[in-house]
């Protein structure tokens, strides 16, 4: 488990992170979010010690990140793939990393067949993709078997099948009960494989909770008829708000489908479609997080000739 409580991290008088408290459990994914500058990054490193907190705590299985005695066997990071030594081999750097935990030399061939990396363990990884070291990433993290991940960004630079197979490995190693964090741009992604969600705006916590408490159905349903008919004055004499699109397109809020498919039944009205909208994540964090967006771009106006 990771438990923060009430962690602050100033630099000079900015606050980039500003009294966290939260933990992240095991047995589940949990996405870490927020906009650019959100303090996302801040934290990761406070948690792994890289820097130091200016108040507050931040705790690893009880203890701080730098009090473990071999790190690597209990929490495994994916921070920066790009950032290993382009003219060593993949195996080597396994092998460079799993001496320093006395982690065994057979773990390394275990990582580099689980992260497909088995028949380029030999090339230099300056030659590999950007897929590709993020896998050697991926190898690393995994590579002292640890119940704690800490994974930032992924998926870059994975292909679609490369995209689909970290989110089964992730959601398989929640499953075992360890303790996975994720922190991504990706709100699809996300949407798809975390099962908590912690969201940052300004170093501050704006939301946690699950992703089914997060991401739910909004009330509105949409409706299509194939031609024009008294449905909307109909559903609008029962309390619901109605807006006409045309063509038949109707958005309702304030009924259920299956009370809106009852008075068309009972009006002989045929349906097109009968479809309940439920939000994105893409659509919940923006609302969430707009009051705290620090790099706002602007539209994009053509020139007149």
């Amino acid at each position: 488990m990771i438990e923060a409580h009430e962690l602050t991290k100033i630099y000079r008088k900015r606050r980039a992170v500003d009294r966290l408290t939260f933990r992240i459990e095991p047995g589940r994914v949990t996405g870490f979010l927020g906009p650019n500058g959100a303090g996302k990054s801040t934290t990761i490193g406070l948690i792994l010690g890289l820097d130091g907190p200016t108040s507050g705590r931040v705790l690893v299985d009880g203890k701080p990140y730098r009090a473990l005695e071999r790190p690597l066997r209990q929490v495994g990071t994916l921070l920066d793939a790009t950032a290993v030594h382009g003219g060593r081999r993949a195996r080597d750097h396994l092998r460079w990393l799993a001496q320093t935990n006395d982690i065994p030399r057979g773990r390394v061939d275990e990582v580099l067949r689980l992260t497909g990396l088995a028949d380029a363990a030999h090339r230099r990884v300056g030659g590999f993709s950007l897929g590709m070291k993020q896998r050697l990433g991926i190898a690393a993290a995994l590579l002292g078997d640890p119940g704690i991940l800490i994974l930032d960004e992924p998926v870059n630079g994975l292909d679609p099948d490369g995209v689909h197979w970290i989110r089964g490995l992730v959601r398989s190693l929640a499953a075992e009960g360890r303790t996975v964090l994720i922190s991504s741009h990706l709100m699809s992604e996300m949407q798809l494989t975390a099962d908590h969600l912690l969201i940052l705006g300004r170093g501050r916590l704006l939301s946690d909770s699950s992703m089914t408490e997060l991401v739910r159905p909004g009330g509105e349903v949409h409706v299509r008829t194939d031609r024009d008919t008294p449905l909307p004055a109909l559903l609008s004499e029962r309390g619901a708000h109605v807006a006409t699109e045309g063509g038949g397109r109707l958005t309702i809020a304030g009924l259920e489908p299956g009370a809106i498919a009852a008075v068309a039944a009972a009006h002989g009205i045929p349906l097109v479609e009968l479809t309940p909208h439920q939000p994105s994540l893409e659509d919940v964090f923006r609302r969430i997080t707009d009051e705290d967006v620090l790099y706002r771009a602007g539209t994009h106006q053509e020139n007149p000739r």
